[in-house]
């Protein structure tokens, strides 16, 4: 059974995916994220799940001296990248399924997962595996996006709706609850047995056009086009003419829980 929705990621999401890594609003969510994890220092064993280019996982062993990380992902694609960028740090990258970690029981001090769960058909079996390779005391950090929360001033009716029909074209999107996918990471982790759960929201604000594009598709694609024909029009000649006149204003709420397994 596949695990993951598209098994292919295509060049555009990695794509995606570098540039929102590049944001402001990234940097504020991974740091909020980062008190919420309570690692500590030393020798840590980490797990950046699902890490995509690879960068959160040198971030990572850039602010934690002392850590190992393993930067683990479904798609060779996204490893070979990860890898080419490599800086020299104590990061390793690996190939592997996050609902199958390739990694035994308690490995890790530290598990972490950043805008991954939204793209599964399984998200629960995810959360249960990273805690499987949690050692006890071990913290697991998720970090994802409320798509649902999306709002935009002055957009007529069914334009935010429009726009996450964008979202999904662009970042494959599939699952039942892949849209409001921030909110359930605490009751998943719940379920996962985890304790001492800490769940922040990170709201994020734009009244620019280009750095909200950063975040949520505003921007045309084929992606865009093949999946929404005429109504791509209409959302843009809202967004055009907001960011004209000055008006333009969105706003999306990203959410970041750390919860221990239990000793």
């Amino acid at each position: 059974m596949p695990t993951f929705s598209d098994k292919a990621q295509p060049q555009y999401l990695r794509d995606y995916l570098a540039i929102a890594a590049a944001s402001p609003d990234i940097a504020r969510v991974r740091a909020t994220a980062l008190d919420l994890w309570e690692l500590g220092t030393g020798e840590l064993r980490l797990l950046d799940a699902g890490s995509g280019n690879g960068e959160a996982a040198r971030e990572l062993a850039a602010l934690l001296p002392g850590a190992e990380v393993t930067a683990v992902d479904f798609s060779a694609d996204a490893v070979a990248e990860a890898t080419r960028g490599h800086d020299g740090s104590r990061v390793k990258y690996e190939v592997g399924d996050v609902c199958d970690l390739p990694y035994e029981n308690g490995q890790f001090d530290g598990v972490r997962s950043e805008r991954v769960l939204q793209h599964l058909t399984d998200p629960d079996r995810a959360v249960a595996e990273m805690t499987r390779v949690l050692r006890p005391g071990g913290r697991l950090c998720l970090i994802d996006t409320d798509f649902e929360s999306l709002l935009v001033d002055g957009s007529p009716a069914g334009f935010s709706d429009v726009v996450r029909e964008a979202t999904k074209a662009v970042s494959a999107l599939r699952a039942a609850e892949a849209m409001s996918s921030g909110r359930t990471l605490r009751r998943r982790m719940v379920r996962a047995g985890l304790t001492d759960l800490r769940a922040e929201p990170i709201t994020v604000v734009h009244t620019d056009v280009a750095a909200a594009s950063r975040l949520v598709p505003l921007q045309r694609t084929s992606a865009m086009a093949g999946a929404l024909g005429e109504q791509l029009d209409a959302l843009f000649e809202v967004v055009e003419q907001a960011a004209a006149d000055g008006t333009f204003l969105l706003v999306l709420t990203m959410w970041a829980v750390a919860g221990s397994k239990p000793r």
